[in-house]
């Protein structure tokens, strides 16, 4: 498969993110650097971290970012991966007070660089939004972490549409860099209604998909697999998922989905998750799916996704509620 482009940037990749919220944690650091060098074997030189990764656990504060920093050194890879992580993340005990202040956002870039060991960041995400907050304040310190050489680009995580427009806009009106790329949930499974816990996350709707269809904005879709809903249902039906998968993922259209993906998984003779991570790869603009894994095998069938590119018909025939 040929390279993706990110326009706005001079970043040529395959499109194919490493997730690494559990390196270092639930995946043992042994495993997480065998899975970032056949990730990177392979062809794929993107990885995502964020500050916040294992914050959910006692002392897992920074395991993510670390555990990646060990591998860079180890490997002595840099030069051929980029690397993105995310700050500005709430405090898990108070998601409902943002943290986009320059010195919150400039301290959280700085913890970054030292834990990743890197002298500056690809593409640096704002976690979260304070739709309180105009758009310029949380601009102005990125582009100073631009000039002085910290990160390269930066991007937005669960934003809307409206309010990148209006970064975009503001950027251009004083003349500063606005986000290079959005990172929002989606996948070919629809969710049901309520079942997101976290309602701060933003998920891929019909004004989302018009939005980067017409602007071309780079896309990174985290939980690009459904938490593995369709490789589960279609290895061992209703019963092998998860009391949670089922309730965000269980219902009438991803059944209709999951006889199409398996469909179309017989005919082209890869897996299932290369037919639904390659939904994503497909569309009309650069969709960048950021995959989560806990072990080798999975990186494997992951990485196959980047041979298989289905036509418009199939991403359609797909898509059918």
């Amino acid at each position: 498969m040929k390279l993706a482009a990110m326009p706005g940037t001079d970043l040529t990749f395959k499109p194919l993110a490493l997730g690494t919220a559990e390196f270092g944690s639930a995946v043992s650091e042994e495993e997480s650097f065998r899975i970032m060098d056949r990730f990177v074997e392979a062809g794929g030189s993107w990885i995502d971290t964020a500050r916040v990764y294992a914050d959910w656990l006692a002392d897992g504060h920074g395991k993510s970012e670390i555990t990646v920093g060990k591998w860079l050194e180890k490997s002595g890879l840099r030069e051929r991966v980029l690397i993105s992580t995310k700050g500005g993340h709430p405090r898990l005990e108070s998601m409902n007070v943002s943290r986009l202040s320059e010195a919150e956002i400039r301290s959280d870039a700085e913890e970054s660089l030292r834990w990743l060991g890197v002298d500056t960041i690809d593409i640096y995400w704002l976690h979260r939004d304070d739709e309180s907050i105009p758009v310029m304040e949380v601009l102005r310190p990125l582009n100073r972490l631009v000039k002085e050489g910290k990160i390269r680009y930066f991007g937005c995580s669960n934003w809307r549409p409206y309010r990148i427009r209006e970064a975009a806009a503001a950027a251009a009106a004083h003349g500063v860099q606005t986000f290079s790329a959005s990172q929002i949930q989606w996948s070919l499974a629809d969710t049901n209604e309520g079942s997101i816990e976290d309602t701060t996350t933003v998920e891929m709707d019909k004004e989302g998909y018009e939005f980067h269809a017409q602007t071309g904005l780079s896309l990174f879709a985290f939980t690009p697999q459904a938490k593995g809903f369709f490789q589960k249902l279609h290895a061992g039906g209703p019963d092998s998922l998860k009391a949670a998968v089922r309730n965000i993922y269980y219902n009438e259209v991803n059944l209709g989905r999951m006889e199409r993906v398996a469909e179309l998984s017989g005919q082209l003779n890869v897996s299932i998750s290369s037919i639904v991570l390659s939904y994503l790869i497909s569309q009309p603009f650069t969709v960048i799916p950021v995959i989560g894994t806990s072990s080798f095998g999975q990186i494997e069938e992951a990485l196959e996704s980047l041979e298989v590119r289905l036509t418009p018909s199939q991403v359609k025939y797909l898509e059918q509620g």
